[in-house]
């Protein structure tokens, strides 16, 4: 119920517009909800991407992230009407199941309703899958308390009808709409991955590591997405900002030498031990970064803290989102006459 800026859009209207959620009262004469029918939020990250290159042509739909489990994405993609079988690209930030949990179900779902279309899809990810990953808590970081579920493998990708598709480098895919980056250059002195992440390894690396957890704090394979937005800048999707999304920006602003205009997903600085890096955090988006982004949506393992600094600076300008907010951003071709790349 949040009051949102203009282009943004809650969900409950959605489904007002779409005249399919619950039963019609003749008598009163107004749709009744059906709560039943509305989306389930879960500990993970999964967005919808549609562009255009122009207002005339085709869409393109691109998903990335599909979410931590197999119920989730699938609930939520028929609650709000979403043409599964248009979405011809799964793009997976990392591999980390809390965004790779939906995979499998979602091929099937597309499959199932992929009578007319092209039955695989495409997906689009880093070649480094680790055979699993842990979680080591603090203060000694070193003690592994539990794995995540695995991640979906090649092998299971391919039999749920989809294409992999191994990218170390970055690429634009969607018509030329999406920029899938490369690895991300590590180049702030306070953003350090987790502390506590850890990786299990098997048959290679060297031999004194394997049949062991070993130290994976930097999360390497991780990828953002960027949109460049004519007359806006660069719309970045950041699931989980592992490599700080201080490093994010800068990386999306080197390659593109466009502004920020927003800042979409995760930026992992939830916990004690990433309490530290907010205020350098904040302070590089909102001061340092020249202009500074027009919104932040901080989602996912943003944390509260993190949420609050970023709403002391940027007011209006950090969103409150979440599962069923739609974004529409529209491009001006004479407005972008006026933006300049940034500086910081």
């Amino acid at each position: 119920m949040t009051k949102l800026p203009p282009g943004f859009t809650h969900e409950l209207p959605q489904h007002l517009q779409q005249h399919n959620h619950g039963v019609f009262d003749e008598q009163k004469e107004v749709p009744v909800l059906d709560f039943d029918r509305f989306c389930c939020r879960a500990h993970g990250f999964s967005a919808l991407i549609e562009t255009w290159q122009d207002s005339e042509g085709p869409s393109q739909l691109t998903l990335f992230d599909t979410g931590p489990d197999s119920l989730s994405l699938a609930r939520n993609a028929d609650a709000m009407n979403i043409p599964v079988e248009r979405i011809d690209r799964v793009v997976i930030s990392h591999w980390h199941s809390d965004h790779t949990g939906g995979l499998l179900s979602f091929l099937r779902l597309r499959s199932a309703r992929s009578i007319n279309v092209p039955p695989s899809c495409v997906v689009d990810v880093h070649p480094d899958r680790p055979i699993a990953r842990g979680i080591a808590p603090g203060p000694g970081y070193d003690s592994v308390i539990c794995a995540l579920p695995p991640d979906p493998t090649f092998a299971a990708i391919e039999k749920a009808s989809g294409r992999v598709e191994a990218h170390a480098e970055g690429h634009c895919v969607a018509a030329d709409t999406v920029y899938v980056s490369g690895g991300i250059p590590r180049v702030t002195e306070y953003e350090v991955g987790i502390l506590g992440g850890m990786r299990w390894v098997e048959g290679a690396g060297k031999p004194e590591q394997r049949g062991k957890w070993i130290k994976d704090g930097l999360i390497t394979d991780e990828r953002y997405v960027a949109i460049d937005v004519i007359g806006k800048g660069l719309v970045i999707f950041s699931a989980c900002s592992h490599a700080g999304i201080v490093n994010v920006v800068k990386d999306a602003v080197e390659c593109f030498k466009r502004p920020i205009y927003m800042i979409i997903g995760g930026l992992h600085l939830a916990g004690p031990e990433f309490g530290p890096r907010i205020p350098m955090t904040v302070d590089f988006l909102s001061s340092k970064l020249k202009p500074s982004p027009m919104y932040i949506l901080p989602m996912h393992c943003s944390g509260f803290q993190a949420k609050v600094a970023l709403e002391a600076e940027f007011g209006e300008g950090c969103v409150p989102a979440g599962v069923g907010i739609k974004i529409d951003v529209v491009g001006d071709s004479e407005a972008d006459k006026t933006v300049f790349p940034p500086t910081y």
